[in-house]
């Protein structure tokens, strides 16, 4: 089959795989996104196509699989790693009701009244913020774990009490 019979064939079947796009995302953006991905390594991987066999059924596999292997790197790149001792997997959705004018005034006033705290309770509450364990805020510090734990301890109790009004509870 020349090229050109086998572009054609794969635009006749346009219709029906805009179609299971759509159902595959539920956005109109999104399906198109995926027709042209489908019909781009239909293209480039012409030569994987073993004529006589079913073509429909070869571009449906390749967007079924394009859309899976985009979905997984979606998800992938949302997750984080929580680096506390029991190494959580976190999804973090970014959303617009995280940069609404009363959560950044928020998030302000949290960081100031964090920067506010003496440096022995500021210095290792941070640092374990961003993600270091004890021993190496400990190693860091110069300090015995116990105190490191101990101060992180008190500065949580600290912020807790001055920003009692965010408290659900």
């Amino acid at each position: 089959m020349s090229t050109l019979e086998f572009n054609q064939q794969i635009l006749s079947f346009r219709k029906p795989l805009e179609y299971f796009a759509y159902s595959l995302t539920h956005d109109e953006e999104d399906a198109k996104d995926l027709l042209q991905d489908t019909m781009m390594k239909a293209v480039a991987y012409k030569d994987k196509f073993r004529e006589a066999t079913n073509l429909k059924a070869w571009l449906y596999t390749i967007m079924k699989n394009t859309f899976i292997n985009n979905y997984r790197r979606q998800v992938k790149s949302k997750t984080i790693i929580d680096q506390s001792e029991d190494l959580y997997y976190l999804n973090n959705a970014a959303s617009d009701k995280d940069r609404n004018p009363s959560t950044i005034y928020n998030t302000g006033e949290i960081t100031r009244t964090v920067n506010e705290l003496q440096d022995e309770y500021r210095i290792p509450f941070k640092m374990h913020s961003e993600g270091y364990k004890y021993k190496e805020i400990a190693d860091y510090l110069k300090l015995p774990i116990g105190t490191v734990k101990s101060r992180i301890f008190l500065a949580r109790r600290k912020l807790m009490d001055v920003l009692s009004d965010y408290n659900p509870n």
